[in-house]
């Protein structure tokens, strides 16, 4: 399927879980990211999720990393240039949506794209290559293009891979592994 076919499948399936669902699903998928090789990293950063859109709820995952003592970076998204500016998130953090309804930090302390070493993404659907499907404006591709290569790129999901996606570009950032309910991808 192309990714405007899967887009549209996947938003309306989100669209159908109740609240209850959500909790269940974004609680299985944090006890799936425990399971991962990934606590000898310092810099995790973490996607605020748009409720209205009905995202993975990664308030469990800030709990665990803030248990782990990690450095939490979440950002803020410029629509005219594509681009997001990342900030550590710390008790004096203020958090305010944009117009998008997307919880953003007002600002803080800037963390380079260099120094992030493990990034949560948000996607509506992926396959079994690591390739993602989102909302198609760009900015993960953008902002994990500026990460290191060894930046490893965690996917959260609600549902299970397809087989592929079928307009797969060259500037497409591909997911090391991908945490479903249900599972743990490995690409």
């Amino acid at each position: 399927m192309t990714k405007n076919e899967l887009r549209s499948q996947y938003k309306a399936l989100r669209k159908n879980l109740s609240e209850a669902e959500i909790e269940e699903k974004s609680l299985a998928i944090v006890n799936g990211v425990l399971a991962l090789d990934i606590w000898d990293k310092t810099y995790f950063h973490v996607f605020l999720p748009i409720e209205e859109q009905k995202e993975v709820n990664t308030e469990f995952l800030l709990h665990l990393l803030s248990g782990k003592d990690k450095e939490i970076v979440i950002s803020k998204s410029d629509f005219t240039t594509r681009k997001m500016t990342h900030f550590l998130l710390t008790d004096n953090t203020k958090i305010k949506k944009n117009e998008y309804n997307i919880p953003e930090p007002v600002d803080g302390i800037e963390v380079p794209s260099s120094k992030i070493q493990v990034v949560f993404v948000p996607l509506l659907a992926f396959d079994t290559l690591g390739n993602r499907v989102g909302y198609g404006k760009g900015f993960y591709d953008q902002f994990l293009s500026e990460c290191q290569t060894e930046t490893i790129k965690i996917g959260l999901s609600f549902f299970e891979a397809e087989n592929s996606i079928t307009d797969i570009f060259e500037k497409d950032v591909r997911l090391d592994f991908c945490i479903t309910p249900k599972k743990c991808y490995r690409f």
